[in-house]
């Protein structure tokens, strides 16, 4: 019998800028990782909900969602779909989100209840049978009670950086945010990398930014540059990851590069804690 690990890893994607290939990056590293033998769970904390719609769950087929397991009318398990590609799972999400902060202002566990959810999961039946290895949770584009819960229920941190003039602009105030969960909230909390996304080979100002964001950041910018790629935009239309829809194409090669590379990350840091 294979041993389950104690708790799955927990990584929240979070930038406050919207258009930066957050979702697309939940969604294609999360297949990724499940393509190299990963059980990953992707929990859509976007009330948008395009990280469950392009790993083809239709809005009519989310009766339970995100809302639900925040708002405590069901446990994490209950709303978790298999979205059909072996290995990875998602809890969708619907627009009732947008009304939760509201809704849970006045509790005093209004900053914890996706931290709590998790780990209830962790001993779940729906866990025993699956295992899962990763949690990835797409945030929304704010620093908002969505995004400061993914902060407190998560082990770290990535952060995708679109290749624009911009960049660095709004990284401060995401690495401030950080540093205050970090003081308050959650105290192990760590920056596991930074992803650059949207990459044009063909504009110097991508190769710039490359650039700027490596002398700024150092070792926390991931070696893997995620490309500007059609075949990576056409593909949530079809309701699947890029790697379903083209495994063979720039993108999808550039997402299990990042696969194996945080996988590598993981491993890095087990053998310092150990």
């Amino acid at each position: 019998m294979s041993m389950l690990p104690e708790s799955p890893r927990v990584l929240a994607l979070a930038n406050q800028k919207g258009g930066v290939g957050k979702t697309t990056t939940a969604i294609n590293l999360g297949t990724a990782l499940a393509a190299i033998g990963e059980k990953v769970l992707v929990i859509d904390l976007d009330p948008q909900g395009n990280a469950s719609t392009g790993l083809g769950i239709e809005r009519r087929d989310r009766e339970l969602s995100t809302y639900d397991v925040l708002s405590g009318d069901c446990a994490l398990e209950e709303a978790v779909k298999d979205t059909g590609i072996s290995g990875l799972y998602v809890a969708p999400s619907t627009m009732d989100l947008l009304g939760l902060e509201l809704e849970i202002a006045s509790t005093s566990d209004r900053a914890f209840r996706l931290r709590d959810s998790i780990k209830r999961l962790s001993h779940s039946r729906l866990y025993q049978e699956l295992g899962f290895t990763y949690v990835l949770i797409d945030c929304p584009p704010s620093l908002n009670l969505l995004t400061i819960n993914a902060l407190s229920a998560s082990h770290s941190i990535l952060v995708p950086l679109q290749c624009e003039f911009f960049a660095l602009e709004g990284l401060s105030q995401l690495l401030s945010t950080v540093e205050q969960v970090r003081g308050a909230l959650n105290p192990e909390l760590t920056i596991h990398g930074i992803v650059l996304t949207m990459y044009d080979s063909r504009n110097n100002l991508s190769a710039q930014v490359v650039a700027d964001v490596r002398e700024t950041m150092g070792d926390a910018v991931y070696e893997t540059i995620i490309p500007r790629n059609v075949r990576i935009s056409e593909a949530p239309s079809y309701g699947k990851p890029a790697l379903l829809y083209d495994l063979k194409c720039s993108g999808s090669q550039a997402y299990l590069r990042l696969a194996s590379e945080i996988i590598q990350r993981e491993r890095d840091l087990r053998s310092v804690a150990a």
